[in-house]
């Protein structure tokens, strides 16, 4: 009890000593606490986002699925033929080609006699905002279909007339279009021909005008961005040398078979699901060098800030025995025995330690959850651990009493004849 009476008389006659010292000790635990944590919400961040991602991954997959699906039941053609750089990923996803080729591509091709096409249908499509109507169509250029030479086929399609427009379903249901009525479509005014029944497909917010009038519109000047072949006479096995065929003539492009329906929803999924691995693992790889960035930052302040708090803490420890030579060698001259100054000193630091650790647990787990990435995936509640609250309170003490050990063990060591015969 004389002990520790001692050391709280010690505290309180010095209090500037000690609170400098607690600052150094709040401060080591507090960065490391604080860099903890800053790297326990990093973690929780990246599986939050990789398992939103892959979530994500799976949903796309599924309604691609799906969407092709429906698609290749209700399709009239049987080869589409698009730019050779086109993604199919992005043609699925986004419901257009966003690659180009030219016009003329329709006519050389029909005029190689290939056996297995019968007609051929350029297009130019775009998804865009219909800023008259404030609403967002895909918008598809048409010029009827370019006969085969040879064929001697009755025209299965008809083009669109200039100044003409025919509106899918949902356009027409809900603008509540009428045919004869005048509408406005890029500063352009059309008369709406004709209105599609409900196809359950994209055709349900599409809007057919002339080619001629959709490549003006667009700034595509005779460009298309997808081939149909109509009523092609193939089967799946000769798929290889259809495309093969298809890409001498035309080397710029590549044919997709819909009648191949399984063949086509594979390679479309197959397709989107290396790119969304692809993405996702560099996800990962980016996450994972974020935390090492941010681990290795923390490798270096923390001990920094550690080794400089415990050095400032033993010199304050050094003045404190200076200063205090005269009492310790009164106290020896007591009876205090050297293993009782001992413990003064080591006492007054393991209590600054503790008291250190506790407040520097708190300020560094409320500054790393003010640090976490927003918006925040760790609750107040969640930061405060308690395994790490315990190795803190073991850890600042620890680091307070080595760095006053040497001091502790002079003034244990003061011969208090010689300090009384100097005052």
């Amino acid at each position: 009890m004389q002990v520790v009476h001692l050391i709280l008389r010690e505290i309180l006659y010095r209090k500037l000593n000690f609170a400098l010292g607690l600052l150094s000790a709040v401060a080591a635990a507090g960065s490391l606490v604080a860099a903890l944590t800053v790297l326990q919400a990093h973690d929780r961040r990246t599986e939050a986002l990789v398992a939103a991602r892959e979530t994500e991954t799976r949903e796309r997959l599924g309604k691609l699925e799906e969407d092709y699906r429906r698609i290749t039941v209700k399709m009239g053609f049987n080869l589409l033929i698009l730019p050779k750089d086109q993604n199919l990923n992005d043609l699925y996803a986004d419901d257009y080609a966003s690659k180009y080729m030219p016009e003329e591509y329709a006519e050389r091709l029909a005029k190689a006699h290939l056996a297995t096409i019968n007609h051929l249908m350029p297009s130019l499509q775009q998804k865009l905002k219909w800023p008259e109507q404030e609403r967002t169509v895909i918008l598809i250029g048409v010029r009827g279909e370019v006969l085969v030479r040879g064929a001697g086929q009755q025209p299965i399609l008809e083009a669109v007339p200039p100044g003409e427009l025919v509106a899918g379903f949902e356009l027409h249901r809900s603008l509540k279009l009428s045919v004869g009525q005048k509408v406005k479509l890029l500063g352009r005014e059309f008369t709406v021909a004709k209105l599609h029944p409900e196809r359950g497909t994209k055709d349900d917010i599409s809007l057919w005008i002339n080619l001629g009038e959709a490549q003006e519109l667009l700034d595509k000047k005779s460009l298309i961005n997808a081939l149909l072949a109509l009523e092609c006479h193939c089967a799946a096995q000769q798929l290889p040398a259809i495309r093969a065929e298809v890409g001498r003539i035309l080397p710029d492009t590549q044919a997709i078979e819909f009648a191949t329906q399984a063949l086509a929803r594979a390679e479309a999924r197959n397709r989107a699901q290396a790119e969304a691995e692809q993405a996702l693992e560099q996800e990962k790889q980016g996450r994972a060098r974020l935390r090492h960035e941010r681990e290795a930052f923390a490798a270096v302040l923390v001990p920094l800030v550690v080794v400089a708090a415990a050095l400032w803490i033993g010199f304050l420890a050094f003045l404190n025995v200076r200063e205090r030579r005269s009492e310790i060698g009164i106290l020896c001259a007591l009876g205090v025995r050297s293993a009782q100054i001992l413990a003064i000193f080591l006492g007054k630091a393991v209590l600054l330690g503790l008291l250190g650790a506790a407040l520097g647990y708190l300020a560094g787990a409320l500054s790393g959850w003010r640090l976490q990435e927003a918006p925040p995936v760790l609750t107040l509640g969640e930061v405060f651990n308690t395994t790490l609250l315990l190795q803190v309170l073991v850890f600042a003490p620890a680091v307070t009493a080595l760095a006053s050990w040497l001091p502790a063990f002079w003034a244990a060591q003061q011969d208090p004849a010689e300090i009384l015969r100097e005052g």
